[in-house]
C-alpha cells in the first residue's frame, strides 16, 4: 500500500471562524463535520479538521501549494482583509510577497495564530 496523508487536526480559538477563514481564502468547499470537527476538504481528500482544544494554542506551521490564478485570488483577498503577511518567515519584509524557489509565495497568521504559507512551486 502506498502512503498518502489524510487528515490533521489544526487547533483553533474558534472552530467555525477558522474553517471559515481557510474556506473563503482558497476557495474550498464545506466538508461534513462531526464530533469537535469544523472539517474543510483539500484535494485528493485531505481533511484540515478544526478543533478547539483545552489548552493554549502552540503555533504551527502550515504551508500549501497553489497554482497562480489561485495565489492571486487569494493574495487579493489577503490585502482586501487587512490581513497582515510578510515576503519571510522571519517577517521582516511586510506587505511583500517573495520570488524564491522559482515561483512566488507569501506568509500570514490564520485566526488561530498559526503561521500560514502559500507558495506556487514545490521547494523541490
Amino acid at each position: 500500500m502506498s502512503v498518502a496523508f489524510n487528515h490533521t487536526i489544526v487547533a483553533a480559538v474558534d472552530r467555525h471562524a477558522s474553517a471559515r477563514f481557510f474556506r473563503e481564502l482558497l476557495e474550498l468547499d464545506e466538508a461534513p463535520s462531526w464530533g469537535p470537527f469544523v472539517n474543510v476538504r483539500l484535494e485528493g481528500g485531505v481533511l484540515l479538521q478544526f478543533a478547539e482544544p483545552p489548552v493554549e494554542i502552540q503555533m504551527q506551521h502550515y504551508a500549501f501549494l497553489v497554482d497562480d490564478e489561485m495565489f492571486d485570488r487569494a493574495y487579493g483577498r489577503l490585502v482586501e482583509g487587512g490581513v497582515e503577511h510578510w515576503a519571510d518567515p522571519q517577517m521582516k519584509r511586510p506587505g511583500k510577497t517573495n520570488t524564491e524557489h522559482g515561483g512566488r509565495g507569501v506568509y500570514f497568521k490564520d485566526p488561530a495564530g498559526h503561521a500560514i504559507e502559500l507558495i506556487t512551486r514545490p521547494y523541490l
